[in-house]
């Protein structure tokens, strides 16, 4: 009578037997299992190259994961991210230096290869044929581009003068000339800034205010300089930024953080006195919060050059969250952190922040740092398609800078500093000009003036 061992062992071995038949099949050795193979074990390679591309992915979600060396050569980082693999095209065939392409003999893609090639070419199925992915394009309605191009100077300064109007200045109380009033002085600086004239040449700009008596008096052109110099303008500044926005509230949900540095006229001369060296520029930092739909401005705040972009983060949302409904928020791994997290989901929305390479799970108190994490890790090709419109912050920075000029030409930190918010509510301006024409609304000078003022007012008393 067979043992409980012995039935065991035979079983096992019976495993065994079936396990190296099947074997031998998949590697086309002769057999009686060579001549009706298993279905299922041909599915294997087709399954392989999923499992790669499927890596190859992963891969991809890493910014710069694939550089260009020279032509047909290309570096492509490893799955771990701990080094680069070099691909390049032999003439015939792509082939790589990882172990796994050079173990099996070349004899198909490894995941760097298709990496490279999801990266420039397309899709690529497991039968190694190409599919090239037609490039994304947007439509331009060009009639309403140009008619909101062309009306643009003629409605910013009443667009301008409806923003600065409800603004209450010191009231002067004794002898000598009474100074200008607080509305017309922004109003001046705004438009100095808009028209990137000198100070000199933009006075005419202020007689033709006065003409169309959106200013009472023209003031002399140093009044404008002496204008940016005031500290107490600077908060009235930041108001009209927020309230600049505000008539897109019910069109932008969705926001993205950034920050970037604009070039000052002075200059540091501390490394040049102390080792020699060749004087420093000294630079401000933006940091800002803008809608993805039509890269408005919402909030803005300015520091310098090395101030970090994390503690800036929930006072650019809590503002932004004062006149905006916030769906998601979309920022880069700088300002990654908990507390950031749980400020997005106090507010209502959804948190698409990518996470630091160190990041781990745990929750530490923020359960929707731990839901986060582990929706970025399980789906994230979603989470990507919802965090890469934090490129709409980026977009932001360059059409200031294209527009309004890079580099600050005021001397001192404060004047830098309100010119600087100047360049926000001008360029705040220009994209309600914008989105009012481009949406389909009456072109017509007055009704988009009417619009905004009406939007404007209901805000008045909050400066």
């Amino acid at each position: 009578m067979e043992t409980l061992y012995e039935s065991n062992i035979q079983s096992k071995r019976n495993n065994w037997h079936q396990y190296q038949s099947t074997f031998d099949c998949y590697l086309g050795n002769k057999g009686s299992m060579a001549k009706e193979p298993n279905t299922k074990n041909n599915d294997t390679p087709s399954k392989y190259n999923k499992i790669k591309e499927e890596r190859a992915k992963i891969i991809l979600s890493r910014e710069k994961a694939v550089r260009k060396i020279n032509k047909g050569i290309y570096l492509v980082q490893s799955q771990t991210g701990s080094g680069f693999y070099k691909v390049q095209w032999n003439g015939k065939n792509w082939v790589c230096d990882c172990p796994d392409f050079v173990k099996n003999g070349h004899a198909g893609p490894c995941k760097h290869i298709i990496a490279l090639k999801l990266r420039f070419v397309g899709f690529v199925n497991i039968e190694g044929q190409e599919t090239k992915v037609e490039k994304k394009t947007y439509s331009q309605n060009w009639h309403l581009y140009n008619s909101a191009q062309t009306q643009e100077f003629e409605l910013f300064d009443k667009l301008l003068y409806h923003l600065v109007e409800p603004i209450q200045g010191p009231e002067h109380n004794g002898p000598g000339r009474p100074s200008l009033k607080t509305s017309d002085q922004i109003f001046c600086c705004v438009m100095k800034v808009y028209s990137m004239l000198s100070s000199r040449r933009a006075r005419w700009l202020y007689h033709e205010a006065v003409q169309r008596q959106q200013i009472e008096n023209a003031p002399h052109f140093n009044v404008v300089s002496t204008s940016l110099n005031k500290k107490e303008i600077t908060p009235i500044l930041h108001q009209l930024v927020r309230m600049s926005a505000q008539p897109l509230s019910s069109i932008e949900n969705d926001f993205a953080m950034d920050s970037s540095g604009f070039r000052c006229s002075s200059f540091g001369n501390y490394c040049e006195e102390k080792h020699g060296t060749k004087r420093m520029r000294k630079w401000l930092k933006v940091h800002i919060c803008t809608g993805v739909k039509t890269n408005v401005v919402s909030d803005v705040i300015i520091t310098d050059e090395h101030a970090a972009d994390s503690p800036q983060f929930p006072i650019l949302l809590k503002n932004t969250a004062g006149h905006f409904q916030i769906n998601e928020v979309s920022a880069d791994p700088a300002y990654s952190s908990r507390k950031n997290h749980d400020i997005v989901d106090e507010l209502g929305g959804k948190p698409f922040i990518l996470f630091k390479k160190n990041a781990t799970g745990r929750s530490d108190g923020s359960a929707i740092w731990k839901r986060s994490y582990h929706y970025f890790q399980l789906h994230k090709e979603d989470f990507l398609e919802h965090y890469h419109k934090r490129s709409n912050a980026e977009t932001t920075f360059s059409a200031i800078k294209t527009k309004f000029s890079e580099t600050l030409k005021s001397r001192n930190h404060t004047a830098q500093v309100n010119e600087m918010l100047c360049k926000i509510i001008a360029y705040n301006i220009t994209v309600l000009i914008r989105e009012f024409i481009e949406m389909g609304a009456d072109t017509e000078l007055f009704s988009i003036v009417r619009l905004t003022k009406e939007i404007l007012m209901s805000n008045s008393d909050s400066i």
